[in-house]
């Protein structure tokens, strides 16, 4: 008869907030003058921040300008259209978070929190009867993706696939605008009205969206055995960026209406779109370039060795990983392009930082510079972080980063 000893299992320091405050903040002389020094100054910051926000800032500014900021001149009886586009981006959202997201505080907080917040804030009554609708889009569109079967929710792809044209279409129109004649539903809004956020978001849609194939095609192109291709995509790829954006902006507006044929005339705002495209695609090669370079060699092997052709196995096999590997980086990249829209204040568009620039020259508002960029930062933030919270979503989904 053998005899059985219980195995007790290890002893566990307990752990408690200031046990983690001693082994995480205090644990040296030296971590605690450094915590009490960076707490002090953050303290310090924070009371200087909340005092003047609240006590001394002169927030008139941004209230008696809001519409200039959100949408520039874009015409208020035409401003229903851009409720419309953007009850349509929102319904494609609640969907696509109740797809392949539905377990998100995200989807709680962006499909009812923020449009009823934005009801009790100080807006006109059409305005707020918006918002209501756009909150109730947003439900409607969860609401769909959640209960919806498989076939249905493939047609979200579809989508966003024609989610651009949809807005652009319904931003500018196609009506010809008659005068002296009261304007249609989708009377023709010339690109010289378009303003502030709308035009920063976008020029920024637009970048990222057309850029991306292009910058695929180069990519692929510097890995091209044909020379003429290769030497075209290099020489491409270094030229653009070895010259900063803000002379690419001024070359489109300057240059590109010296390439087409006479009598086109190529609006300004379409032509600071294609030189932003232009520029965005030769960082984008580079950085789908580094993704290939990260695949083994034995993927290529192992793919010849199963009879795939050079283009199969890249487009069912290569790119799909290289295009999983730099996640991060291309959203890093449409983040950057988003800060950088800010340029084409510079040659003359009104985007949201040309609209902050023009109410400062409103002879009421001369001075309030701290309060008006405030606010423009807080937009460019807001959304920056947007879009850095879905790309960890998106590579947690992934696996990435996990092992």
């Amino acid at each position: 008869m053998q005899n059985s000893e219980t195995v007790l299992p290890p002893i566990t320091e307990r752990s408690g907030p200031l046990r983690w405050l001693r082994h995480n903040l205090f644990n040296t002389w030296g971590d605690a003058l450094l915590t009490v020094a960076s707490t002090s100054l953050i303290y310090w910051l924070v009371k200087s921040l909340l005092i003047w926000a609240i006590s001394t800032a002169e927030w008139d500014v941004i209230a008696a300008n809001l519409r200039l900021f959100l949408i520039g001149q874009f015409p208020l009886e035409q401003v229903g259209r851009l409720w419309i586009a953007l009850a349509f981006l929102v319904f494609l959202t609640g969907n696509s978070l109740a797809i392949w997201d539905r377990n998100s505080r995200l989807a709680a907080i962006l499909i009812l929190g923020l449009p009823v917040f934005l009801i009790f804030l100080p807006f006109a009554p059409q305005t707020r009867v918006w918002l209501g609708v756009l909150a109730v889009t947003g439900i409607l569109g969860w609401g769909l993706g959640y209960t919806a079967p498989q076939p249905l929710k493939r047609g979200v792809a579809v989508g966003w696939l024609i989610a651009l044209p949809v807005f652009v279409l319904l931003t500018h129109g196609f009506t010809p605008a008659v005068e002296d004649v009261p304007g249609t539903a989708l009377t023709v809004v010339p690109t010289n009205l378009w303003g502030g956020l709308l035009l920063t978001f976008l020029l920024t849609v637009v970048a990222n969206i057309f850029s991306f194939p292009l910058g695929l095609l180069l990519a692929l192109g510097r890995r091209s055995e044909l020379s003429i291709i290769r030497w075209f995509s290099i020489g491409y790829i270094e030229l653009v960026r070895g010259v900063p954006l803000i002379t690419i902006l001024f070359m489109a507006q300057l240059m590109l209406p010296l390439f087409v044929p006479g009598g086109i005339d190529i609006d300004r705002v379409l032509r600071a779109m294609v030189g932003m495209t232009l520029f965005s695609a030769a960082y984008l090669a580079e950085n789908v370039r580094g993704g290939l370079q990260a695949i083994p060699r034995g993927q290529f092997e192992a793919a010849y060795a199963l009879g795939l052709s050079g283009a199969k196995t890249m487009y069912f096999i290569i790119l799909p990983q290289a295009l999983r590997l730099i996640i991060p980086i291309l959203v890093g990249q449409f983040i950057s392009m988003f800060k950088d829209t800010a340029l084409v204040a510079i040659v003359g568009l009104f985007d949201l930082l040309g609209i902050a620039r023009t109410v400062l020259s409103q002879p009421e508002f001369i001075g309030l510079h701290r309060e008006v960029y405030a606010f423009v930062s807080l937009f460019y933030w807001g959304l920056s972080y947007a879009m850095s919270y879905i790309s960890q979503r998106l590579e947690t989904s992934l696996g990435l980063g996990v092992r």
